[in-house]
């Protein structure tokens, strides 16, 4: 994992440290054979973004202690699953992606045009 590339070709950038993402968290947005989301895409999420994933059953706003999981806020950026995203996408709430943190394996989801055009780096 630790040669792992981001979607621009370059050495994957840590997504965040507080709170401590990534499905090994590692703070980077590696993704392996555990991971069956594919916790791919390193994403800044917003109020709008948090509403759709619980209404569609993915409440990521609150603690789970016992997955390390804190509960997350507007603004604090977080390893979403590509498959999510590309949702959020279709439906007009996709977050806006960091792309040097973004995992290459993305690329299997979503297309390059589609990171690049919600990038905030």
């Amino acid at each position: 994992m630790s040669q792992a590339k981001n979607v621009l070709g370059g050495p994957l950038q840590t997504c965040c440290q507080s709170p401590l993402t990534g499905f090994y968290r590692t703070g980077l947005c590696e993704t392996g054979p555990e991971d069956s989301g594919v916790h791919v895409v390193c994403a800044r999420v917003s109020e709008a973004f948090l509403s759709y994933t619980r209404a569609m059953g993915n409440d990521l706003s609150t603690p789970v202690p016992a997955a390390r999981f804190p509960g997350l806020k507007p603004g604090d950026c977080w390893c979403l699953c590509a498959a999510r995203w590309l949702e959020a996408l279709r439906d007009g709430v996709a977050p806006p992606v960091v792309l040097a943190a973004t995992h290459e394996a993305a690329l299997r989801t979503v297309s390059l045009a589609d990171l690049k055009a919600h990038s905030i780096d």
